[in-house]
């Protein structure tokens, strides 16, 4: 019973000095930034993309394109007593 009156409050109590650390803390002063208004340059240029597969005489053919598929409607067969 002693270790969980006294040993559980020791997190309880760390959590409380480090809110009240924080909370002393002043906010650091934000420094305006000469130049261009903050605009970003690229230190590089902007990667190309893959070139497309050749087709034609030189490469494949175009792949045909998928079978079509249509939506079956079932209708209720009529059924004589």
């Amino acid at each position: 019973m002693l270790y969980l009156f006294v040993g559980l409050k020791i997190p309880i109590l760390m959590l409380g000095a480090i809110v009240w650390w924080a909370v002393r803390q002043t906010p650091e002063p934000i420094e305006p930034e000469g130049g261009d208004g903050g605009r970003r340059v690229r230190p590089h240029a902007p990667p190309k993309l893959p070139r497309p597969p050749r087709r034609g005489p030189h490469g494949e053919r175009a792949p045909l394109p998928p079978p079509r598929v249509r939506k079956v409607t079932a209708r209720a067969c009529e059924l004589d007593r």
